[in-house]
């Protein structure tokens, strides 16, 4: 059967390491491993099942996924859209989003992914630096596209697949139009499959580009975590929006290329009593609950969730509490697990083959070498704190920074991939994240560069200068926290709600600062760059410290 696991799971974790290798096709596309390969044997095996927003459930069959992403793929090529071309998805958890990802996968375009509560400039920043020719959206969503279109002059095509307006096409009209295409394109593994941007600390975030082939990196972790998923009755869903790897290859695509039912659901806000009834509505058997959804469900009072055959979680270390509160709830161990957007899942937990460890995020999946590695590159000995890096080839691996080869050869010592993350490992093997190494800010799952909200906030004629940080948050992890140096002349009576809003509109709301303190300077090296762990480190009470001499 199409979609059986590639990691067997049982024994010691030192046995399953050394009896594991990878897979390696001359040929491997997306659509086919996850769609196509399952309609054909089983084409009424049902893939997806979508919650409506009016409470509907309406389910699909591989078939009917087939059949439709084979449509649409035609669609676009009618279009002009080639392979190699840009197609960005700006889509919740919709029939859709999956549609449309298997569709540009089958003709060997790139999917580009994008948040839906990305306001105008996040969304022009990044249809603009991908070079998009297409976007399929939705109505909620289509105003913002409209509203920036003049600004990213390789957009030839739109879509929605709720509203039409002039210039706009249906995506369903279109769908409908269009001649059933035939098989998926011949892609080799690493053919490029989709650009996730990720933020950093410096400059404009950046488009990770991943191959077909990082759906096989995947496979071993997500297998580990929902320790064997594609069982009998498995059903899984996640709150994590597919357009972040947390939703989409830690369960859009796993899922569907082993078989197993995937739940959509438009959450614009999670709402734990609303999950925890869709759970149990929907048969759901295994979730990825990212730490922030489980602390909103703990807050919320909830007693007992039953049902579920494996819970995971990744993001930020759960600690012994979390990990109690869930076996109380659950009846069963939350499976933590660690990557970020360039390699992901190379660390991971599984209740039924080793101890858990509290504040562990688990020891290295196999397949995968992951080390805790000093400045110059080499491995450190347990117990040793350093930089937790990833060793190249890995199939999960991003292929390179769309367009920055400069920024790909910093992320690289050797054939280490710096993860930007402090940690340390023990003798056993197991992982513990410390801290991040730059000033990427962990908020509710996200990880949020200070960059582009700085550039956002100093955009205003009353900023003079602005810093963000993360501020401790007992329920995002972190809180976006910004210090703000008026412009000559400016008041500060009601600016604080103007920037919050401002950033809200024109990034994203989940970006948006949750505090604004105004200073009247910031602490910068002497090569003007902003200290800001001297502002994360301040005392509240005191003045900020002096610019520092040194570079």
């Amino acid at each position: 059967m199409p979609g059986r696991a590639i990691l067997k799971i049982g024994g010691s974790w030192e046995a399953m390491r050394a009896g594991f290798a990878w897979p390696r096709p001359a040929r491997f596309n997306i659509a086919e491993a996850c769609c196509d390969a399952w309609a054909r044997v089983a084409p009424d095996r049902l893939a997806l099942r979508y919650l409506r927003p009016d409470g509907e459930v309406r389910d699909y069959s591989y078939v009917q996924l087939a059949r439709a992403s084979r449509r649409f793929g035609e669609a676009l090529r009618g279009h002009g859209i080639a392979a190699g071309d840009r197609v960005a998805v700006l889509l919740p958890q919709t029939p859709e989003a999956a549609i449309t990802h298997l569709a540009c996968y089958r003709i060997g375009a790139v999917v580009v992914p994008l948040f839906t509560l990305f306001g105008e400039d996040g969304l022009a920043f990044r249809l603009a630096d991908a070079g998009a020719k297409a976007i399929v959206t939705d109505g909620p969503n289509l105003a913002k596209v409209l509203a920036i279109r003049d600004r990213c002059p390789e957009l030839a095509e739109v879509f929605s697949i709720d509203q039409r307006e002039a210039g706009v096409h249906g995506f369903w009209q279109e769908l409908g139009k269009a001649a059933e295409g035939g098989p998926a394109a011949a892609t080799g593994p690493d053919d490029p499959a989709f650009i996730a941007y990720t933020s950093g600390t410096t400059g404009p975030p950046k488009g990770a580009l991943h191959a077909h082939r990082t759906l096989i990196g995947h496979l071993p972790g997500i297998e580990l975590v929902h320790e064997g998923l594609g069982l009998p009755g498995d059903c899984i869903w996640t709150p994590a929006d597919w357009a972040w790897l947390g939703g989409l290859t830690n369960v859009l695509l796993p899922g569907l290329y082993h078989g197993v039912p995937v739940v959509a659901h438009r959450m614009a806000k999670f709402d734990p009593e609303r999950a925890v009834d869709l759970l149990a509505d929907l048969g759901v058997r295994n979730a990825f609950l990212p730490p922030t959804a489980l602390k909103l469900m703990r807050r919320s009072g909830v007693a007992r969730i039953p049902g579920l055959r494996s819970v995971a979680s990744a993001g930020e270390a759960l600690g012994a509490e979390m990990l109690e509160w869930g076996r109380a709830t659950f009846g069963r161990e939350i499976n933590e697990f660690y990557g970020q957007t360039e390699a992901n899942v190379v660390v991971g937990n599984a209740a039924a083959v080793m101890p858990v460890r509290p504040g562990s995020a688990g020891r290295p999946v196999p397949g995968h070498d992951v080390a805790v590695i000093d400045a110059e590159g080499q491995a450190l000995p347990p117990g040793q704190h350093g930089e937790i890096a990833v060793r190249r080839p890995d199939p999960v691996m991003f292929l390179g920074y769309w367009n920055r080869p400069d920024k790909t050869a910093e992320k690289f010592v050797g054939d280490w991939l710096r993860t930007g993350d402090e940690g340390m490992m023990d003798a056993d093997g197991y992982l513990y994240f410390a801290a991040r190494a730059d000033d990427v800010i962990t908020s509710a799952g996200y990880r949020i560069g200070p960059s582009e909200i700085e550039d956002c906030l100093a955009g205003h004629p009353s900023v003079a200068m602005a810093a963000v940080v993360g501020a401790p948050d007992p329920i995002r992890t972190e809180a976006v926290k910004a210090f703000v140096v008026l412009a000559p002349g400016a008041a500060a009576e009601g600016l604080a709600e103007t920037l919050v809003a401002r950033v809200r509109e024109r990034i994203s709301p989940h970006v948006a600062p949750r505090e604004v303190v105004f200073v009247e300077s910031l602490p910068l090296t002497a090569t003007g760059k902003i200290q800001r762990r001297l502002l994360r480190d301040a005392d509240p009470s005191k003045p900020l410290p002096p610019s520092s001499p040194s570079g």
